[in-house]
Order: C-alpha cells, then sequence, then structure tokens
C-alpha cells in the first residue's frame, strides 16, 4: 500500500493556507495533476479542558462550529513530512487528522 488517505478538519478560514501546504509536499498529486481533493462542509464538536489555548471554545464548555473535512491522497512515504507540515498552519492545538490506508488508486 503505497498511499493512504488523510481526512483533514479544519476552520474554513485556513483553507486555502491548507490547500497550499498539501501542494508543497506533493500531496494530492494524481498522474498529471496536482492539487486533487475534496472538501464539504461539517459540524464538529469539542469540549476544551484544563490547561487548554482553545483557538475556538471556552475551557469546559461544548462548542459547535462549522468545519471543512478536506480529504487528499498522500504517498505513505511522505506521510509523516505531510502531516508535520498541516501542524504548522492549522490553528488547532489537536488538529484531527486521520490517515487511512488505501489498498489501490486508480492510476
Amino acid at each position: 500500500m503505497d498511499y493512504c488517505k488523510l481526512e483533514i478538519f479544519i476552520p474554513e478560514s485556513h483553507f486555502r493556507d491548507l490547500q497550499q501546504t498539501l501542494r508543497q509536499v506533493d500531496a494530492g498529486h494524481l498522474g498529471n495533476y496536482d492539487s486533487c481533493l475534496s472538501y464539504s462542509r461539517v459540524m464538529g464538536t469539542w469540549r476544551p479542558l484544563e490547561h487548554t489555548s482553545p483557538y475556538i471554545g471556552t475551557i469546559g464548555e461544548v462548542s459547535e462550529e462549522p468545519e471543512l473535512k478536506v480529504e487528499v491522497t498522500c504517498r505513505r512515504d511522505k506521510l509523516a513530512e505531510t502531516i508535520a507540515a498541516i501542524k504548522r498552519i492549522h490553528p488547532y492545538e489537536e488538529p484531527v487528522i486521520n490517515a487511512l490506508p488505501l489498498i489501490q488508486t486508480a492510476q
């Protein structure tokens, strides 16, 4: 399995920065195309606990905010580099970034 799919949850305000970052690490490069990804609007919930500095929300209270779920294909050998790059531009202390192995991609 050479590829994985990343699911990244991020505020819409940071989408363009994420798009540029993914292009810089070559995530979403499929054949003769780059910048390939999809996104959808979702609602996220979380509760900041003590000793946190939430980007959005109040400590001890459940927050509910609109976010984007971004899905992009990434080479497994670039996974650590890609996640590190995403974390550098992501505003959340604990961003949700899921990496799912892909059995096959059509290329």
